[in-house]
């Protein structure tokens, strides 16, 4: 008796089959939130501006979550059309990052309504260029941005034009530099 496996040709038309068969079990249903996103995407290119967003996706990594790259000079005006609109209802900032990426900043916001039954939740992105990152301050559209915002300041330098108190909060005032950038030196590497 032989080891090996036989080989069997099969037909081409059975092939062709088992592709088709095949490529319908890799078709993927569309995201439960795939219209949530899009009428939020809606919302704000009628309401703020054509061109206020960069890119709208759905993290399905992260419970097929809306994610939303809003362009920075339209970052106030869209945060206070979030917040205000009967549609959405997103009264509450449950959390602000920031991410150094080498190439930009990102500040990360996630947005959560408290009003509405369903606590539809929603990221949203804006990003920073290197050299001279700012992203506007929205501590006057949800005021728990602000250590948020005075945090991310003081590790990664990103300014927040309009907010009411941007200094230190964690770092001592004579601190030089912003010790989460990826490019950051400290003065003694023994520290």
């Amino acid at each position: 008796m032989s080891d090996q496996k036989q080989v069997t040709e099969m037909d081409p038309k059975e092939s062709k089959k088992n592709i088709e068969n095949i490529e319908e079990e890799v078709t993927e249903e569309p995201s439960p939130n795939q219209d949530r996103l899009d009428r939020i995407v809606e919302l704000i290119k009628t309401n703020i501006a054509e061109d206020a967003i960069e890119v709208a996706f759905i993290n399905e990594l992260d419970r097929d979550l809306p994610c939303i790259v809003i362009r920075s000079p339209y970052w106030v005006k869209t945060a206070m059309l979030l917040k205000e609109s009967e549609l959405l209802k997103l009264n509450y900032l449950r959390n602000v990052s920031g991410i150094d990426f080498e190439t930009h900043f990102e500040v990360v916001y996630y947005l959560l309504s408290m009003s509405t039954g369903n606590q539809l939740d929603v990221c949203i992105k804006v990003k920073a260029d290197r050299e001279n990152p700012s992203i506007p301050s929205i501590t006057s559209v949800w005021n728990t941005a602000n250590w948020n915002e005075r945090e991310i300041y003081d590790l990664l330098g990103v300014q927040f034009p309009g907010h009411p108190n941007l200094k230190r909060i964690m770092m001592p005032d004579d601190w030089e530099g912003h010790p989460l950038r990826k490019d950051y030196e400290p003065i003694d590497p023994e520290v």
